[in-house]
Formats: C-alpha cells, sequence, structure tokens
C-alpha cells in the first residue's frame, strides 16, 4: 500500500480507503458482523489505514450500526489506522425505502451531542476526521468551524472536514478552523466538483472522493439484469442502473475496458487509477464487503498515469455521452 497526506494537515492515510457504509446501510441488508470484523482485519493487514463511517449510517432498529461495528471491530488496531465518521444529519422519514430525505442539522449543541455519541460507540477517545455531513444553510460556517476548533482544543477531534461544501462555504470555514479535507462524490460519471480543485491547492485541502466506481456501476459487475431490493437498496432507485442506461454507457464501458487492458488492468483499477493520478491529495474510498474487492482495489494505487494520459481519458470523458448517476439524497430544506 501506498500513503497520502491530505493537503497541509499533515493526516497520512493509505492512498485507497475504505468506505464503510454498505456493509450497514443502504447497499441491502447489514452484512453479517463476524465477516465484516474479518474484512476489517483483514484491510489493516493489507495496509489500509483510512476507515470511513458516519453516525447515521445503520437501519431503522439499528440507526448507528456502521459506527458500532467499526468500534469493536477496529479496537485491537486503534494506533494503526484513521477513523473518519461525520454528524449533521439525520433522516426525515427513516421507515420509508430510501434514499431518504436529509434533515441537516449543525447546531453547535447538535454537534457536541453527536460527537460525543460517535466517539462512545467507536470505543475511541478521539476521532482522526470529523466531517460535517451535509451543509445546513440554518448555521454559518463560522459557527461550525468554531465548534470544530473548540473539540480540536479538547482533544476530541484531531482534523476535521466537510462533505458537499461550496467554495464560498470552505473558504469562510477554513479561515476560522482550517479544513483537512472535503469529501465528495466524484468518479468518471460525476466530475462536477473538479472545478473545486484549484481552491483546495491554493488552501491545501486534501479531496476524499465517495462513489469513485459510481456506486460500483463502474465495476464491471452488474447488468442490465441486475435487481435490487427497493426496500433495503438505493440501487434499486439509481439511475445509472435502469436498464436503459446499460445501452447509453456502453461506450463509457468501452473506453473504461480499452484502459484496463492496455494497463493489464481491471475496471476498477483503472476508474480509481485515473484520479488518483490528477492529484496527490486525492483519496478514493471504495466501498465493499468482499475481500477479493479489497484486494484489487489496492492494486489501483500501483497504476501509474502521465499527465498526457489523463488528460486523454477527460478529454473521452467530456466527448462520452452517459446516462444519468445519482447525485445524493434529497436534502429538507
Amino acid at each position: 500500500m501506498y500513503y497520502r497526506t491530505l493537503g497541509l494537515s499533515g493526516l497520512r492515510v493509505s492512498a485507497i480507503g475504505l468506505g464503510c457504509m454498505g456493509m450497514s446501510h443502504a447497499y441491502g441488508a447489514p452484512a453479517d458482523k463476524h465477516k465484516m470484523t474479518e474484512l476489517l482485519a483483514d484491510a489493516v493487514e493489507m495496509g489500509y489505514t483510512f476507515f470511513d463511517t458516519a453516525e447515521i449510517y445503520g437501519t431503522t432498529d439499528r440507526p448507528h450500526d456502521n459506527e458500532e461495528l467499526l468500534g469493536k471491530a477496529l479496537r485491537a488496531f486503534r494506533d494503526r489506522i484513521v477513523i473518519a465518521t461525520k454528524f449533521g444529519l439525520a433522516f426525515d422519514a427513516p421507515h420509508a425505502a430510501g434514499p431518504h430525505t436529509l434533515i441537516p442539522d449543525s447546531r453547535p449543541v447538535t454537534i457536541r451531542r453527536s460527537v460525543e455519541g460517535s466517539l462512545r460507540r467507536l470505543c475511541t477517545d478521539r476521532i482522526d476526521l470529523y466531517y460535517q455531513h451535509r451543509i445546513d444553510p440554518k448555521v454559518a460556517p463560522e459557527e461550525v468551524a468554531a465548534t470544530m476548533a473548540e473539540l480540536i482544543r479538547e482533544g476530541k477531534i484531531t482534523h476535521w472536514g466537510i462533505s458537499e461544501a461550496s467554495e464560498e462555504y470552505l473558504r469562510r470555514a477554513h479561515k476560522v478552523c482550517p479544513v483537512t479535507a472535503v469529501q465528495n462524490r466524484y468518479s468518471m460519471m460525476a466530475r462536477r466538483h473538479e472545478t473545486l480543485f484549484p481552491v483546495l491547492e491554493e488552501l491545501g485541502i486534501g479531496f476524499v472522493a465517495f462513489s469513485p466506481l459510481a456506486n460500483g456501476l463502474l465495476t464491471d459487475c452488474y447488468t442490465a439484469d441486475t435487481t435490487f431490493d427497493p426496500a433495503t437498496d438505493y440501487r434499486a432507485s439509481m439511475p445509472q442502473f435502469r436498464r436503459e442506461s446499460f445501452e447509453q454507457n456502453c461506450p463509457l464501458f468501452a473506453l473504461i475496458g480499452q484502459l484496463a487492458e492496455e494497463h493489464h488492468a481491471t475496471p476498477s483499477q483503472i476508474a480509481l487509477a485515473w484520479m488518483m493520478n490528477k492529484r496527490p491529495w486525492i483519496v478514493p474510498i471504495p466501498g465493499t464487503r468482499h475481500l477479493c474487492r479489497l484486494k484489487e482495489n489496492i492494486g489501483a494505487a500501483d497504476i501509474h498515469l502521465t499527465a498526457v494520459q489523463v488528460e486523454n481519458i477527460d478529454a473521452a470523458l467530456r466527448a462520452i455521452r452517459m446516462s444519468e448517476v445519482f447525485g445524493g439524497s434529497p436534502i429538507k430544506q
């Protein structure tokens, strides 16, 4: 495994992290706890040091299931790893089928309640990277950042970040308490956040890419005949998994397949390597429940693309007409 530093913060993480949400939330019924505990231990032994969760990753019966899983499974490795979790969201109708409408709440009193709960469930005395899960339009970024600064002084968190941040919000927050990382949706099918890259470069902030494989579509593991349980799996309503989308995305699949053949890699590895070779401070966090995928994803770090090769891929992506791709759950205003 290779390692990267998120911006100027000094937070060193594995070049590829592990997004743990799907073990407990949004990708079908929660996985077997014993198997996931073994998988997390395998990930540490392979060199993964960056594990991503959130307080809302769970089910109606166990709303904090993912943090509880990681707390128990990773306790023995705590000093070898970086744990990232998130605050500031609740579900509008948690008993309904997802994707759920999200309710943002970043009031300082909510943040403090959330951090204590996460510390307890994660079985730790500090959170390495604490994200604001979504922007709360009712709370100024300066107020959120000031609360983060207090938590850092108190030793409850060591770094903080923002998910789905705009440039204005990020700049205002960063002035009060330096932001370590922005975590945004990013893949070959969802590239809108590239406009933020110059700002991140300027401010010395890392970029953590969630859904780097377009919720699994770019793994070449699904077909137009694949079905998902609408009661437990968000992919059942994601536009890129509609039957007609597979035909629309044939040119994209062909491009990735050609690149995979050229570099003796898999489609997943190409999709991850493309973004990792753009900037040294980009860290993707693909999720999985399978050991073979953990091993496959690590291999992406061994693929080295030149700046010209990356630009050629970008040009090809700009020219390809793709299907719509899931852009995130709606937020209640």
